[in-house]
């Protein structure tokens, strides 16, 4: 394995995320209909999760050989109950009153048939839908955001390997009509499997999904895992310039920046990642056992991917000896993927760093800690260096 570089670390205390994503969206409230299709969104929704409005529409699909009957879109309200949360942020609150309108030219479009939306999303609004053929999918309608700008570009080469489906997108529009994934169950609300049983087949679908062509997903337009890294590790560079508390380890911010630089250089191999590779987007489905919903892609490095599985699956940070769990886990993956453990870890610590400092950007004031050279009030960033310093320790860094 190349060699990962060994960062400056101070001697104070030793991710939840992917690519940084919006802040969170209220969408238009719903009756409470459940959401079988994924955490960090609706049925393929960004990363956290969403609200809409129940209303009247025909619930069951045709019957088999009958010809689709017209219904009307479940309404959602022309003035999101959410709206009143988004003040001062007239792009997410400009779409969310568009909203409506963009579900029914949609709905005339692809010749839908919508059942009440999903519950449970943040940045996209998400229903059932049928086909004039009976087959059954689902609608997503995205806030535009960069972060979802080629989740239809990566579902389209992974052409069902590993990933739902996609049947139609709109990139204007930032729709996409998806593959349904029935019964639909989150890999990290499965009971009746073990932690270390879900790595293993979360780790087969995204080996899967890794097989598309890293080529054509850079010349149709998706980022690179390099270009993206470094904007991070700028980031990270500027923050440890600031005035920190003594309890604050910037040692591992300047840590997270050669690994974010490094990391990319050095990489084994080139694959269209998934980006966001929690055990909440991936579902048990019928087609195949399980498949991967929600990418938010890059190309790069395949050892990026598989932090926030094994971070998220079965909590290994609150188990009595996590280091112990996050090195059996990070081995078992690492093995399920033809991955060197020892850099699954170093990307670890890298995520985990840059979630850290997202943190501190979403603190209070964060303009003025940027003006005055002072670190924002962030009660989360210890815990979350604490992760980070344990990560590396066991990454050897």
């Amino acid at each position: 394995m190349t060699p990962i570089p060994q960062g400056s670390r101070g001697t104070t205390p030793k991710s939840r995320r992917s690519p940084r994503a919006p802040a969170r969206l209220p969408l238009p409230r719903t009756a409470r209909t459940a959401n079988p299709h994924g955490q960090n969104g609706t049925a393929h929704d960004s990363p956290r999760r969403h609200h809409a409005r129940r209303a009247r529409t025909q619930p069951f699909p045709p019957r088999p050989g009958a010809p689709a009957r017209p219904s009307a879109v479940h309404a959602v309200p022309a003035r999101p109950s959410g709206a009143r949360h988004l003040a001062g942020r007239a792009g997410p609150r400009a779409w969310a009153a568009e909203l409506p309108g963009l579900v029914e030219r949609l709905r005339e479009r692809w010749q839908l048939r919508l059942g009440a939306p999903y519950h449970g999303g943040s940045c996209a609004w998400a229903a059932p839908a049928w086909l004039a053929d009976g087959t059954r999918a689902v609608l997503k309608v995205t806030w535009p955001h960069p972060e979802a700008r080629e989740e239809g570009t990566a579902l389209r080469l992974c052409d069902g390997r590993g990933a739902v489906r996609l049947h139609a997108a709109d990139a204007e529009l930032f729709a996409l009509l998806i593959e349904r994934c029935e019964p639909g169950t989150r890999l990290d609300r499965t009971d009746r499997l073990p932690a270390d049983e879900r790595l293993v087949r979360a780790a087969s679908v995204l080996r899967r999904c890794q097989e598309a062509d890293p080529d054509a997903a850079t010349a149709a337009g998706v980022p690179r895992l390099a270009e993206v890294a470094a904007r991070w590790a700028d980031l990270a560079d500027e923050r440890a310039d600031r005035a920190w508390p003594a309890t604050v380890d910037t040692g591992l911010f300047r840590l997270g920046s050669a690994l974010l630089r490094e990391l990319p250089r050095s990489a084994p191999g080139t694959v269209l990642l998934h980006g966001d590779f929690n055990p909440g987007n991936v579902l048990a489905a019928t087609r195949e056992p399980w498949l991967a919903i929600d990418p938010k892609p890059m190309t790069g490095d395949p050892a990026y991917d598989p932090w926030p599985l094994i971070e998220q699956t079965d909590d290994p940070f609150g188990r009595a000896d996590p280091r112990a769990v996050l090195r059996r886990r990070t081995a078992l993956v690492a093995d399920r993927l033809g991955l060197d453990a020892d850099r699954l870890c170093a990307w670890a610590v890298a995520r985990q760093v840059e979630f850290a400092l997202w943190t501190t950007a979403q603190a209070p004031n964060p303009d003025r800690a940027r003006q005055q050279n002072t670190a924002p009030h962030t009660p989360a960033l210890l815990p979350l260096l604490h992760r980070a310093a344990l990560l590396a320790d066991l990454a050897g860094l």
